[in-house]
């Protein structure tokens, strides 16, 4: 998208997305000074108009729904798309997790110079944050809590089939929360078009919205993260997926079945069993395994010789969701410098009874979870850390890796003060 400044005139969905940056950033102050207690309370009064209004909340969502089905959207989509009575309730308990949570430290000593002048470090807020993230509403409070805990005000954008869904649990959910605890409803802004244009003007606008977390395809992230990049914003990237399951020679089979399985309860989630490599001794003995615990999860096993990418994502190919790509490995060390070099970087687990090949398979993997007889499932900022969380970043590069929650979602400030 092209700056209205360079056209000369201002686009419908600019104008939309700049004018909601703009009441975002008219409510940073506040939230920034909000008094001990007062974002925990929002999130609190949160969680309980989600237990106590969550009719309304499944209301928007059937219609969401429905109207996904009957333009044919992939059921590992619709999974995402859907709201139940116990994914609301997990929402709510989450909210309640994270307003229990201490807001950390927001200065402490750094060191004292020869000279005298005392060094501190501190932690600021971002001001206003944005967020582009895919079809799937929880996300719409998960990243709003973590935004708003992390002290700055937000900026949302969602997939159109789950507008209808978001805007519920903003108007119903979020703002009123806000209210209640003495903070502005402007702190948290939904982008109210569909279509991608309101994503690519959110990360095109530095002097409002200086950082962006984009989910969804890597495809979608990689355009957004351009499209920041060249406008000088900070784009946070939440984008490939597909967890890796490592049979080692070793492996006892109750424990392949047991991690198979639990691997491959979503099939529309990005840390679901995407790829599964099998040491080539024990191939012929340990995927006959494998495939009658996908079978009893429906799923078909994509064999060699491939005509994708070892890393295929299937959980994002519409209608094919239901495969799982296997291949053969010679040993720990192969198979983590497989799954490095074909994945993305999510996650990757061994099934092994052996010490010796798990930690061999652990040091070598530099992805961004490595678990050892443990599910790639695991890899979530609510299982792992105990809070929700705005994404799971895979970058090579400094910075939040992994699970990011409001703990990453600040500034480094330095400060220097007179000798005491």
């Amino acid at each position: 998208m092209t700056e209205p400044a360079q056209q000369g005139t201002e686009s419908p969905e600019y104008a939309a997305v700049r004018e909601a940056a703009q009441r975002a950033r008219a409510a940073a102050p506040a939230v920034r000074a909000a008094g001990d207690g007062a974002i925990d309370d929002a999130l609190r009064a949160a969680a309980a108009r989600i237990r106590n209004g969550a009719h309304e909340l499944l209301d928007a969502n059937a219609a969401d729904v429905a109207a996904a089905e009957a333009a044919g959207m992939a059921p590992g989509l619709l999974d995402r798309l859907r709201i139940t009575e116990e994914r609301l309730a997990d929402i709510a308990s989450q909210l309640e997790v994270l307003a229990a949570t201490p807001e950390p430290a927001t200065e402490w000593p750094v060191r004292t110079l020869e000279t005298g002048e005392r060094v501190f470090e501190r932690r600021v807020p971002v001001g206003v944050i944005g967020a582009v993230f895919e079809a799937r509403p929880n996300v719409t409070v998960d990243v709003a809590s973590q935004v708003l805990k992390a002290r700055s005000a937000a900026v949302l954008r969602t997939g159109s089939a789950a507008l209808g869904s978001a805007t519920a649990l903003v108007e119903l959910v979020l703002r009123p929360a806000l209210i209640e605890a003495g903070l502005p409803a402007e702190a948290v802004q939904l982008v109210p078009l569909p279509g991608h244009d309101g994503a690519e003007a959110l990360v095109g606008m530095p002097d409002l919205v200086p950082l962006v977390v984009v989910r969804g395809s890597g495809e979608v992230t990689r355009r957004l993260s351009v499209l920041g990049a060249t406008a000088g914003t900070r784009v946070l990237a939440h984008a490939d997926g597909g967890g890796v399951l490592y049979l080692d020679s070793s492996a006892d089979p109750a424990e392949v079945t047991r991690l198979v399985s639990d691997s491959t309860d979503r099939l529309g989630v990005c840390n679901r069993l995407n790829l599964l490599l099998v040491d080539r001794p024990a191939y012929d003995r340990l995927l006959p395994i494998a495939r009658a615990a996908l079978d009893e999860r429906g799923i078909t096993l994509s064999e060699p010789p491939h005509a994708h990418p070892l890393g295929h994502e299937w959980a994002l190919d519409s209608g094919a969701e239901a495969h799982v790509t296997v291949t053969a490995v010679d040993g720990p060390l192969d198979a983590a410098d497989t799954a490095t070099r074909e994945t993305s970087g999510l996650a990757a687990t061994i099934c092994a009874a052996d010490g010796d090949a798990a930690d061999a398979f652990i040091d070598r993997y530099t992805g961004t979870g490595v678990f050892w007889n443990a599910t790639s499932r695991l890899l979530d900022g609510y299982k792992l850390l105990g809070l929700p969380e705005t994404g799971i970043n895979v970058d090579h590069t400094p910075g939040p890796r992994g699970p990011v929650t409001y703990r990453d979602l600040g500034l480094r400030q330095f400060v220097v003060l007179p000798p005491a």
